[in-house]
This record gives C-alpha cells, structure tokens and sequence, in this order.
C-alpha cells in the first residue's frame, strides 16, 4: 500500500476513535492508544488526523452545505469522517490534487462504508471541489468509473437522490 494511502486509512481510524471515544485526537496521539495494524504512524497520518481536528468547524460547515438533504450527524459515523478528512486535503493540502483526495476517498469509502457510501463521498466531495474552483480536472473525474455524473444543468446524481 503507499506511504499516503496508508497514512489516510490511519487518519480514518484515528478520526473515527476521536468521535467514538470522544477523546481529542491529541489525546488519542499522546496515549497511543490507536491501533497500530498499519504500522507506525506517518507524520502525514498525524498531519491529516490534526489538520481535519483543527478544522473541523469549517469543514462540517462544508460538508452540511454541501451534502443536500443530509445532515452531518445523520450521515454514518465511517462516511462522516471520511468526508472529514477529504474536504481537508480539499481545502488546507494544496500539494495534494482535488482529484486524489476524491479518488482515495472513494476507495476508503468501498472498503469501510456501505453500499451506497462511494457514490454518496464522490457526490460531496465532487461539488465541493467544485464549489472551492478546481474544476476537479472535471473531464477526468467524470470519466472515471463512479464519477460525479452531472445533468445538462450540472446537479451531480447525488443532488437528484432522495434522503
């Protein structure tokens, strides 16, 4: 797995602890009481895991505005945070490419999400690049298989499914 695909599944967990537990994530650090199944933690894991804790009143307020007809403390706890440390790398990470912090959350969203989670993360986060002016490299994305799909007045499909 590479070194920053396996920092954010890191991330995930350490993120996902944080709300369970309601520790903060510098609790979580200082404790060690996170799971090391993946090895020792990157610093790029505890950049993100601290960058998305710090930032996490903006980044709610993204998402909320973002995911229509789905409040934040409805959505499930693996897409919420999922969706937390994406909008992140959107928003705070500017080496990292819109299209890879989808693409990566897509992919974390298959493996620990339900049926529906890809689709759903792709969906937000596709309109929050948008939104913040990357254009997503938008061909590409729109290409790629579980793309955003927009219509001819550019709703993305997650805008046109029930809640």
């Amino acid at each position: 797995m590479l070194e920053r695909t396996r920092a954010r599944r890191q991330a995930l967990q350490i993120l996902y602890q944080r709300e369970i537990t309601e520790q903060t994530v510098t609790q979580i650090l200082g404790d060690e009481s996170y799971s090391e199944e993946d090895g020792e933690l990157s610093d790029y894991c505890r950049e993100l895991a601290l960058g998305t804790e710090r930032n996490a009143e903006a980044i709610d307020a993204e998402i909320e505005m973002t995911s229509q007809h789905w409040s934040l403390m409805r959505m499930p706890y693996v897409d919420r945070n999922i969706l937390r440390l994406a909008v992140y790398e959107i928003l705070f990470e500017s080496d990292v490419p819109d299209s890879v912090a989808i693409n990566e959350a897509v992919e974390m969203a298959k493996a620990y999400g339900t049926d529906d989670s890809p689709k759903f993360v792709n969906g937000v986060l596709g309109r929050i690049a948008e939104l913040h002016g990357s254009a997503l490299e938008s061909d590409h994305a729109a290409a790629a298989p579980g793309g955003p799909v927009a219509d001819e007045g550019g709703a993305t499909d997650i805008e046109t499914e029930g809640a």
